[in-house]
């Protein structure tokens, strides 16, 4: 991103079939359970509960990941600009080696005239001439070397000009790779930071509270397992009814536009199913922030990654990747969607079907298979097919 304080632009909206109501009343059960699990109440030597704790490093983990998309924007720019500044630099020392020989062309051109004494008067020369045919031979030769000359100094003049203005082009650019680089460090303090941050939250609690901390998250992956198998349902549903209604209503003059829709299905399939399989192999690898493989990734490292194995190149972050494709609704969801998480985009995962994902989920942990509710149905944004 240019800058660190721009905000990025996003043209989606969220997934339609997303209920916030029924997710309100799932969430205020889900909220009591925990806090009767992890005694919510504030303690009476004022340290923060345990249920506070983990939302709050929940919250430094999400803004690890918006800081992480950042720096991934900034990585990009910067290597872009890097790119750019030193093709600059190359046509400029091009440029300069054709402007030294321009001027070299020039000196010898000067040389000539002073050999051939093409500066002395007509009268001179004809006098100093050996015969009046050597006199004409070198009068047209001055002429010829005086065009020569003209063409020299006319090159000079305009190589000159084009070098001095690609000089402050690759200037302006180092100046603009300067900023980049930056808002790039910027970006990977602030990650550094919120990182540390939840570590220190993390390393203040007992075994005991690490423990009680577990049953919460295990209590939390049993409901987003219930809400996938919910999804599952529905979408299994939704299929089998709209295979009842085309095999019942379709005309047999749709039946190019059928055939049409299916071959555009098929081919959408097949690449998914390899970027799954791309996918499936990284499960295990470490979640690493602005990695992109071959042996750590972040979210959108990730994505990237898989949809490549399958011959579709997608941009680097959240950010642009939720724009690479068509949005699509939560129960129209197929194998190999994107789907993108809260209002900033900055968590993305895999769409396998049932409800179900492949990500790399956040630091300290591994990319795996995870219900999409894994934090909860209003955390979900929208759907991206990216093929």
């Amino acid at each position: 991103m240019a800058s660190q304080h721009r905000k990025p632009r996003f043209s989606r909206t969220r997934a339609a079939g997303i209920r916030t109501p029924t997710l309100a009343t799932a969430a205020l059960t889900s909220v009591a359970l925990l806090s009767q699990s992890a005694n919510a109440a504030p303690s009476d030597d004022g340290k923060p509960s345990l249920e506070e704790v983990e939302k709050k490093v929940d919250d430094l983990y999400r803004q690890a990941e918006t800081a992480t998309e950042k720096y991934n924007a900034a990585k990009e720019k910067t290597t872009r600009q890097r790119k750019q500044v030193d093709g600059l630099l190359d046509d400029v020392a091009r440029r300069t080696q054709r402007l030294n020989e321009a001027r070299e062309e020039l000196g010898s051109a000067a040389a000539a005239q002073y050999r051939t004494g093409a500066s002395a008067p007509d009268t001179a020369t004809f006098l100093l001439a050996d015969s009046p045919q050597d006199y004409f031979d070198r009068t047209q030769l001055m002429n010829r070397l005086t065009d020569r000359q003209k063409d020299a100094v006319d090159d000079y003049v305009t190589e000159q000009s084009a070098t001095m203005r690609k000089r402050q082009e690759a200037a302006e650019s180092l100046a603009t790779l300067d900023d980049s680089q930056s808002d790039l460090k910027t970006a990977k303090a602030a990650v550094q930071k919120k990182l540390g941050d939840a570590r220190e939250l993390l390393s203040r609690l007992t075994a005991q509270e690490k423990a009680r901390l577990a049953e919460i998250e295990k209590q939390q992956q049993e409901e987003a397992a219930r809400k996938a198998a919910e999804l599952a349902r529905q979408q299994a549903a939704q299929a089998a009814q709209q295979d009842t209604g085309t095999s019942a209503s379709e005309p047999t003059g749709s039946a190019s536009s059928s055939s049409s829709s299916s071959s555009s299905d098929s081919a959408y399939a097949t690449k998914a199913e390899k970027a799954l399989a791309f996918a499936r192999a990284q499960i295990g690898k470490p979640y690493v922030w602005g990695a992109t493989g071959p042996d750590s990734y972040d979210c959108s490292g990730l994505t990237q990654a898989a949809w490549k194995a399958a011959g579709v190149s997608l941009p680097r972050t959240t950010y642009d990747q939720v724009n690479a494709g068509t949005t699509v609704s939560l129960t129209d969801a197929l194998p190999g969607d994107l789907v993108f998480f809260y209002d900033d985009l900055s968590h993305v995962g895999l769409y396998i079907g049932n409800g179900m994902m492949i990500h790399a989920p956040k630091p300290g942990a591994y990319v795996r298979e995870e219900s999409i509710y894994y934090d909860g149905e209003s955390g979900i944004h929208s759907v991206v097919r990216p093929a």
